[in-house]
């Protein structure tokens, strides 16, 4: 008899989460002799904690197609990290129990490091509590600094929308910056990862083209270079564009932008570093400046995304399906490059207890000598993965993306407390 599947998605969203959605539907529907149902986790983990699973039977082939171009997590996401199975025996009772009453046996769970992690332990409780159950992680993370793939599915359309928006908005203060605003900063997210900022250099390798300074939670800050390298620019080139990673930290390892606040995972608050850069600049040089936060829209940014980054992110559904389907176990789905000229790539696999719990930085050939742009390295790194452009539809001037039923099967067990 055939084995359900339970899919969720977990952590922040990206513009192409929901092409690994639909790759992972659209294959789980061609093996149906192999393949149940594919119930989708409401919320996350906490779907199957709470026995919300959407039945995505209910969708028609159509709709699941428009995942591919429609952004946010459309079965809904969330931030949970689980405790391991000595520390909270019952949370893995409850999974298998879940998994038993609505015979599931295959897990695929994407995310980013918290969200493999998660992926590992659940991996782990098959064995444990004797219930055979294929457990696969499927990679997601606008911050690419997932272990073992060359690169993460969400970063290439961040990447693309980042640099295209400092493009854009630097040759606006380039137009104005005789009269008016001579410093423009825009915050990239990246708790202790460069990555994203790291993207807005795409194709900027003269000094004269912004931005002409990146900031990198990798570099330890120095106030004294780089309110020097600030005025430097604005002397040399009439202004002065900065992207500058809300994680960048002082000589002590501390966030610049830290709030004191930790979020659900544990991790500190961060948000502001612009503002606070902006604020230093204006006190040491008295430039007119701006600068702007990104946030949600940069992860968000779908009617930009790349074609690369879609479709490594429905390959990646995709294969873990027929990963599963083979027999494969406690696998991490992975992008690997197999070719620099012309990029070439294919997908691999990487085991979760080797990807859980680590973290990817920018290798220090990809930083530039003082600290502050990317390399000729990075830039050969960075610009197949933003290849590509996958402009959703568009319907009555708006682009046109999915809208689901999110209908859940009926509850078997009864309601867990709390």
């Amino acid at each position: 008899m055939p084995k359900n599947i339970f899919y969720a998605q977990s952590g922040g969203p990206t513009a192409v989460i929901n092409a690994s959605a639909a790759g992972v539907i659209e294959t789980a529907r061609q093996h149906r002799d192999i393949f149940g149902k594919v119930f989708a986790g409401q919320n996350g983990i906490l779907g199957a904690l709470e026995e919300n699973l959407i039945d995505t039977d209910l969708e028609s082939d159509a709709v699941i197609a428009l995942l591919k171009q429609t952004p946010g997590a459309a079965f809904g996401s969330c931030r949970k990290k689980l405790k391991s199975i000595e520390e909270d025996e019952a949370t893995y009772k409850r999974l298998i129990e879940v998994f038993k009453a609505h015979d599931i046996g295959y897990f695929f769970y994407n995310g980013g490091g918290d969200s493999q992690d998660t992926a590992y332990k659940v991996s782990q409780i098959g064995e444990a509590m004797g219930y055979p159950l294929i457990c696969i992680g499927i990679p997601k993370t606008v911050d690419n600094d997932l272990m073992l793939t060359d690169n993460c599915p969400g970063f290439g359309s961040v990447a693309k929308y980042m640099r295209t928006s400092i493009l854009e908005a630097s040759l606006d203060v380039k137009s104005m910056a005789k009269t008016s605003t001579k410093v423009f900063i825009m915050e990239a997210m990246g708790r202790h990862t460069g990555w994203i900022a790291a993207a807005c250099g795409i194709g900027a390798t003269k000094p004269e083209q912004p931005p002409h300074i990146i900031l990198f939670p990798e570099v330890a800050f120095d106030q004294q270079a780089f309110l020097n390298k600030v005025k430097q620019c604005v002397d040399d080139y009439g202004y002065c564009v900065i992207a500058a990673s809300e994680g960048v930290q002082d000589q002590d390892g501390k966030f610049l932008s830290e709030q004191g606040s930790v979020d659900s995972f544990g991790h500190a608050q961060l948000g502001g570093v612009a503002p606070l850069l902006a604020n230093m600049i204006k006190d040491a040089h008295g430039y007119k400046y701006h600068w702007a936060v990104p946030d949600y829209l940069q992860r968000s940014a779908r009617h930009i995304a790349s074609q690369t980054d879609v479709d490594q992110a429905y390959a990646a559904g995709k294969a873990a399906v027929l990963a599963a389907k083979n027999g494969i176990n406690n696998m991490m789905m992975t992008i690997d490059r197999t070719s620099e000229s012309p990029y070439q790539w294919q997908i691999g696999q990487a085991p979760l207890s080797e990807v859980a719990n680590h973290e990817k930085t920018l290798p220090d050939n990809f930083i530039s000598e003082d600290g502050m742009h990317i390399t000729q390295a990075c830039q050969g790194y960075l610009l197949p993965l933003i290849q590509g452009e996958a402009y959703p539809s568009y319907k009555n001037g708006v682009p046109d993306y999915a809208v689901l039923k999110n209908q859940c099967v009926s509850k078997l067990l009864p309601l867990i407390e709390g």
